[in-house]
């Protein structure tokens, strides 16, 4: 199973346009500094020098990549979900998935403690915005580049993959609210036969 290094590793391969690798370093510093304080403190509380202390950052390096801590939560967050989302098409993966959700789910069952700061601070809603724009582009890829997908009208996969991505975010909110019972590997197949049944060919 992925963990939480596995992700940042993908992440530094996926395909958005290269980085300075010390800029990645700070970015990846600064974004893991203000998830540990998350699940220490309040968010309310955290203050972006905590953030730098944490990081070892300095302040005008900070303020030259992010606006304040929302800002630097928000793009670490888009740029998460854009990595998960687009991670099956870069590594060329072979299987009708349209989405990694047991990797996924792995990787938010690791990060309860960070999940639930983000409850506490009002911050969830926010996050499943960003994360359903994103899945909805990453799905739709998928449903172009594999052969089950060929099936679906060019015309109608913006709205099926959004519809798709909609659900995915409500079965992890079902799943979390449950207490994560199901194995990550059950909840990807279940959400992999509610695709493809109902974007079965009609007769």
């Amino acid at each position: 199973m992925p963990d939480k290094e596995d992700f940042k590793h993908l992440h530094l391969r996926s395909s958005a346009p290269r980085v300075d690798a010390r800029v990645r370093r700070t970015k990846v510093a600064l974004g893991e500094a203000l998830v540990t304080l998350m699940e220490e403190k309040p968010f309310d509380s955290i203050t972006v020098q905590d953030v730098l202390d944490r990081a070892h950052v300095s302040r005008a390096t900070f303020y030259t990549h992010y606006s304040d801590k929302d800002d630097l939560l928000m793009t670490d967050a888009e740029e998460f979900f854009e990595m998960i989302s687009n991670a099956l098409s870069e590594h060329n993966d072979q299987s009708d998935r349209v989405f990694p959700v047991k990797e996924f789910f792995h990787h938010v069952s690791q990060m309860g403690a960070f999940v639930r700061a983000l409850s506490t601070a009002g911050k969830v809603q926010d996050n499943w915005e960003l994360a359903r724009g994103q899945f909805a582009r990453g799905i739709e890829r998928r449903i172009a580049e594999i052969p089950r997908g060929q099936q679906v009208p060019v015309a109608d996969r913006p709205a099926i993959a959004f519809a798709h991505a909609g659900a995915l975010l409500s079965l992890l909110t079902w799943w979390i609210d449950r207490g994560m019972r199901e194995k990550p590997e059950e909840m990807d197949q279940l959400f992999h036969r509610m695709v493809w049944t109902g974007l079965k060919k009609e007769e």
